[in-house]
């Protein structure tokens, strides 16, 4: 059997399990919080996501990206664009969950969870919607993008134990930290149509959005006395500080409407993917690769810490958050021919983009109000400041000439969003996005975007 054909098997299998089913634990705000889908302890729940995009400057949508569009402008940004995008709101999914009580307040629990593309049918894939664009350049690819998400059966799978008293021990690929805060902190919960913070994946995974979600991963969290919160994240893949591990911790206290959390991430041999040049393209069979899976990488050691908060106050949220984020060369350098998530080729790999810590200042801020209680409103600003790490001619620059050069992304957004019942609710909103200086280099077409949607989300 096919890669592709398990992949839809195991989605079937998936389905056909579960009976019936519920959400139960931790469903974020994008799952309906329902017990009728359950059945001995284990519940079936999803997200169907889609909507109606235009873009003013983007380019062809993919039918394996997770937003389907890039949302924010980018270096291919050439033309308008009207069609179908998934996930908009929410990401469009389907998964079981399960608790087993154990002992006292133990129970022992398991989520397994896939995610697709509605308007496509095809299981999320942001890699491969970067391999189809290997050889094209920005005036004819279309929309690719990197992601944690890869086309993996499954995006989420972890089993663990959980008290009341002692907390969630949790192992198996699964957010991090620092992904679970920006779900909670961000004005739009990550919204990827809306959240500059939810779009880029990575902000969410401290530096790459690859980290967004990892493999390997041993998870700790803890509530005390109803105020504070702690919690640990260590990423496994041989020896401590090696290749493709890497650890998070959190803190934080809920008192009065106000929640307030600190983080701090550490993670080595992170990689960003890009689609090759057609002289890559053209090295390719020489070296033993293939077009369709061959990914160019960027490999770079990540530290970061942030600061986030909201204050509740009825009918308002408020949100206020500041993430540092520094990128340099990998202590562990990746060869070439490295195998990533989803089974994906590293075919080119640059161990040595940062001579200089590249670093990022992110911030964000925002308000919720619940006009009715079935209607929210939103609006939301985000900034990400970039210095300038290049060497010789370029040090120092505050222009386009380089991508070394210090520069800024911002966006901003409004979205409604309408609860016609508890399981279906309709949307609307845009985001606007502008890159200047540094972050500019290469966008010869615009560097402005803006991206009114309308959708509708079914949860269950």
């Amino acid at each position: 059997m096919n890669t592709k054909k398990s992949r839809h098997v195991l989605t079937v299998a998936l389905l056909a399990m579960a009976g019936v089913a519920h959400a139960q634990n931790k469903t974020g705000p994008d799952i309906a919080q329902d017990d009728s889908l359950t059945f001995h302890g284990v519940t079936l729940y999803g997200v169907v996501d889609i909507g109606l995009q235009y873009e003013s400057h983007g380019a062809p949508f993919s039918d394996y990206h997770p937003a389907g569009s890039a949302n924010i402008v980018q270096k291919n940004s050439r033309s308008s664009v009207l069609g179908a995008t998934p996930s908009n709101m929410g990401q469009s999914r389907v998964g079981l969950q399960g608790l087993e009580p154990l002992a006292g307040d133990w129970s022992a629990v398991f989520k397994i969870e896939t995610f697709f593309n509605p308007q496509s049918g095809e299981i999320s894939d942001a890699q491969k919607s970067i391999a189809q664009n290997n050889g094209k350049t920005a005036a004819t690819s279309g929309t690719n993008l990197n992601s944690s998400v890869a086309g993996q059966a499954f995006e989420s799978a972890y089993a663990g134990v959980t008290s009341k008293t002692f907390g969630t021990l949790t192992f198996g690929r699964q957010l991090t930290l620092v992904a679970d805060g920006v779900n909670k902190y961000d004005p739009n919960y990550g919204s990827q149509a809306f959240s500059l913070i939810g779009m880029s994946g990575g902000y969410a995974g401290a530096g790459d959005t690859e980290d967004k979600r990892i493999d390997s991963a041993l998870k700790y969290e803890a509530k005390f006395a109803g105020l504070f919160h702690v919690g640990l994240l260590g990423k496994f893949n041989g020896a401590s500080g090696s290749a493709n591990t890497g650890y998070q911790g959190v803190i934080g206290v809920e008192a009065a409407g106000l929640s307030v959390d600190a983080f701090a991430s550490k993670f080595y041999s992170a990689i960003s993917n890009a689609s090759l040049s057609a002289a890559q393209v053209a090295e390719l069979p020489g070296l033993g690769f293939s077009p369709t899976n061959s990914l160019a990488a960027t490999v770079s050691d990540n530290t970061s810490y942030s600061i986030m908060g909201l204050y509740k106050l009825d009918p308002f949220k408020f949100f206020l958050s500041y993430e540092h984020i520094q990128f340099a060369n990998p202590k562990t350098p990746l060869p070439a021919g490295f195998i990533d998530i989803g089974g994906y080729v590293e075919a080119f790999v640059n161990n040595d983009a940062y001579v200089n810590d590249k670093i990022y200042n992110v911030f964000w801020a925002g308000v919720r109000y619940t006009v009715i209680p079935n209607l929210d409103l939103s609006a939301a600003y985000y900034y990400v400041h970039q210095n300038a790490y290049g060497t010789g001619a370029v040090a120092g620059c505050t222009t386009t000439a380089s991508g070394t050069c210090s520069g800024t992304l911002q966006a901003a957004s409004v979205t409604a969003d309408y609860i016609l019942t508890k399981r279906f609710d309709v949307y609307a909103g845009a985001m606007w996005s502008e890159v200047q200086n540094g972050l500019a280099n290469g966008y010869a077409f615009n560097r402005t975007n803006i991206n009114p949607t309308v959708g509708v989300r079914f949860k269950f």
